[in-house]
């Protein structure tokens, strides 16, 4: 009788059968593709430039530019180097995305959070600018506050005059240019530490409350003490401004010191937030009463003082209806202290260093202004586009972001007794920036690309300067486009490094 092995194994399949081996040979064999595709390439790009007898190499970066650029941060001449021009266009580039990132950042934030107010008019207006901003393509955009807003300006000898010395014409900006000296870098540093030192004793006390239901008692007292400081300045600053614009104030003696000492003690009292109130009053009605007549002064001086008037007394009513409670309690940190930290500190550092940081102020003359420092109007222009269509997306972020959050962690809070605003601060916005963060870093990577436009309206950033100038003038195709190229890789891979580390950080972690 036959018996039936059944301790023989499984039949062997071929190795190209195999899915690990098969896997790993359809990778070698894609690799050996893309390299022999981009060898290919340089080997016919080789061949090319040498039947048109071009050389390759970066030596071209050491010779003579022989052309100006009429924005840099550095010294720039014709006698430049064309990797000084290089530097030029990327700190240019550095420049306009910093502080578009910085102010679309704001403004998307407010504007999103605005689209889901209860108030229907605000909540129409942010609707409206989301949409409207979001569907016009950003380049004619630029076009519009270059060449219709900020080329419609007065001439130079006719300029907008604002308060501070600032001068708006049709040649940009002019500002008062900063001339520290050696001794400043003192006060930056005490400024910085300042600043470290304000946010550390936030987060201890923030984390002592937690634990404890309460903060420690030299904050609450230092907070009380940096309260009357705080209020005492603004309100002697209140009442000078109002000295400026009500000329009949302007003469009782000791006036502001006396207001500033009454606001001081009213601060004191349940009744704080009418100081606060009147504060905000008297610095929008001076601020507004001065940027009207600096930049209307053709119109009667009744007419300015009554609009000026009218939107002080609508913030005023804003302010009182939002800050109508008791001075700060125990519900959330009191701001005054760490504010009077980073601005104190600094200030008796400047004083004990006896530092010096003076203004030169700009002087109109014949056909220009001496002096002060000069805003292109290529780059107001720039600056207020990227900022304006990049803050339309990142509201729409904002706004997707808080809707995310459950209902019912707002109904919690309110169950708690936290107020709109404290809700929104507190709950809604720590939970949606969990899913803010991704979409805000594409927006940030878009905005810092989107500044190559720059090139369309003159503003000298890297494309105009050194893909475009730099390129016509040696002929380097190769080498100016891997350059540029490579810079902005690194821009984006930087950016989103930074981003995915403080997602990481934000990010909701399971127990």
């Amino acid at each position: 009788m036959a018996v039936q092995d059944n301790l023989a194994g499984p039949p062997r399949t071929a190795f190209y059968n195999d899915p690990v081996i098969r896997g790993i040979l359809y990778q070698v064999l894609v690799g050996a593709a893309v390299v022999a595709f981009f060898t290919w390439i340089i080997l016919n790009t080789a061949a090319n430039l040498a039947a048109q007898n071009k050389s390759t190499g970066f030596d071209f970066l050491f010779q003579t530019s022989g052309f100006g650029i009429s924005f840099s941060l550095i010294p720039f001449d014709r006698s430049s180097y064309y990797w000084e021009a290089f530097l030029v266009g990327l700190l240019n580039t550095l420049l306009v995305a910093a502080i578009g990132i910085v102010f679309a950042s704001m403004l998307g934030f407010a504007i999103g959070v605005a689209r889901l107010s209860s108030n229907w008019l605000i909540a129409r207006f942010a609707t409206v600018y989301i949409e409207i901003i979001r569907n016009v393509p950003l380049l004619l955009q630029l076009f519009f506050w270059y060449f219709a807003v900020l080329k419609a300006m007065p001439a130079v000898r006719e300029s907008f005059e604002l308060p501070l010395g600032i001068f708006v014409n049709q040649r940009g900006i002019v500002v008062p240019r900063p001339m520290p000296d050696a001794e400043i870098t003192w006060v930056v540093v005490a400024a910085a530490v300042a600043l470290v030192g304000a946010i550390a004793l936030v987060r201890w006390a923030t984390s002592i409350r937690a634990r404890t239901g309460h903060y420690p008692q030299g904050v609450a007292i230092g907070s009380r003490i940096a309260g009357l400081v705080v209020t005492f300045v603004l309100g002697y600053l209140a009442f000078t401004l109002l000295g400026s614009v009500i000329p009949a104030l302007g003469n009782v003696p000791y006036l502001p010191l006396l207001g500033g000492l009454g606001l001081a003690g009213l601060s004191l009292t349940a009744y704080g937030f009418y100081g606060r109130a009147f504060i905000g009053f008297a610095i929008a009605w001076a601020v507004v009463r001065f940027l009207l007549g600096g930049m209307f002064g053709s119109l009667p001086e009744l007419l300015i003082v009554a609009i000026s008037l009218a939107l002080a007394l609508v913030y005023g009513w804003t302010m009182l209806s939002v800050e109508r409670r008791p001075t700060a309690g125990d519900n959330k940190f009191p701001l005054a202290l760490p504010l009077l930290i980073i601005v104190a500190v600094p200030a008796l550092v400047y004083w004990a260093t006896d530092a010096s940081l003076a203004f030169e102020i700009p002087l109109l003359e014949r056909f220009n202004f001496r002096g002060g420092m000069q805003l292109v109007p290529e780059m107001v222009a720039l600056v207020i586009g990227l900022t304006i269509y990049t803050a339309a997306f990142i509201a729409e972020n904002v706004r997707s972001g808080i809707q995310a959050v459950s209902k019912g962690q707002t109904e919690a809070a309110a169950s708690l007794g936290l107020r709109e605003g404290d809700r929104l601060r507190l709950v809604v916005i720590p939970q949606a920036m969990r899913v803010i963060i991704p979409p805000l870093t594409s927006q940030y990577l878009n905005l810092t690309k989107n500044s190559s436009l720059g090139a369309a309206i003159g503003y000298p950033e890297l494309v105009n300067v050194f893909m475009g100038t730099t390129l016509n003038q040696t002929g380097k195709a190769i080498e100016v486009i891997a350059i540029t190229m490579a810079v902005y890789l690194t821009l984006s891979l930087s950016t989103s490094a930074f981003m995915n580390w403080y997602n990481a950080r934000v990010a909701l972690v399971e127990r």
